[in-house]
């Protein structure tokens, strides 16, 4: 009966990422169509990968042809940040085996994870936590569903004119980072720069180039940011020791 109260108590919490997830899946949904993945295909990609802005990557990947290999080196770049954050939760969990640990690891996304590491329960059970991430992975799935069979009946004209979304997209899922943000604003001017100059100049190709780009700006950006940091520390520790 504790197990039954704790899972539909996550139901409850998580039931803002269902909502919050509607116009993003259906959105995924719509450009899959207009790429050319079936439903089949666009609904096993919710599925297997379970990854929002990876999975708009991968349809802009798909759309140039490129090769699978480089979608997945991408995929794994861009969710690398899923190890820290799963590794993170597992210390805020109740003590539990690994097969369901893994189950819930593979549910985790930016969405859930907030809303879980943020409650207020010292250890979260394994009943609520699954209640949490499993409204929202149905609802991304649904939805991917949904949006899909929307985009089979929309007017060829339209299809055509919802790849400018994919764009629009990753716009609107970085400019709300950046707010306040210079280190993400130097990130993704940095990312942009170097991907530019590998688009413009044809050293590598569009898989090749925005995987380089994301390791190259990360690197670059988080090496002068500690560099800044530590002119900052030492100072401050002399000023201390005086």
């Amino acid at each position: 009966m504790m197990k039954m109260k704790d899972f539909n108590a996550g139901l409850k919490a998580g039931l803002s990422i269902a909502i919050g997830y509607f116009p993003i899946a259906i959105t995924f949904g719509l450009l899959a169509k207009t790429t050319g993945l079936t439903i089949i295909e666009a609904t096993a990609m919710s599925i297997f990968v379970y990854a929002g802005a990876a999975q708009y990557i991968s349809l802009s990947l798909i759309a140039k042809s490129v090769d699978p290999v480089l979608i997945v080196l991408n995929t794994f770049i861009v969710n690398i940040r899923h190890f820290l954050m799963t590794a993170s939760l597992n210390e805020k969990l109740m003590p539990s085996s690994r097969t369901k640990k893994a189950w819930l690891a593979f549910w985790i996304t930016d969405e859930s994870f907030s809303v879980l590491a943020t409650r207020k329960e010292e250890k979260l059970t394994m009943a609520f936590s699954f209640g949490v991430a499993l409204i929202a992975y149905s609802s991304w799935v649904g939805f991917t569903v949904v949006g899909h069979l929307i985009g089979a009946n929309l007017p060829p004209f339209l299809q055509a004119a919802m790849s400018v979304a994919l764009y629009a997209m990753f716009i609107g899922l970085l400019v709300p980072s950046m707010r306040g943000n210079r280190k993400v604003v130097v990130l993704a001017v940095t990312a942009a720069a170097i991907n530019g100059i590998f688009f413009w100049t044809g050293w590598l190709s569009t898989g090749w180039s925005i995987l380089v780009s994301t390791l190259a700006s990360s690197i670059f950006v988080e090496v002068i940011y500690s560099m800044k940091s530590r002119e900052r520390t030492i100072p401050a520790q002399k000023g201390a020791e005086s």
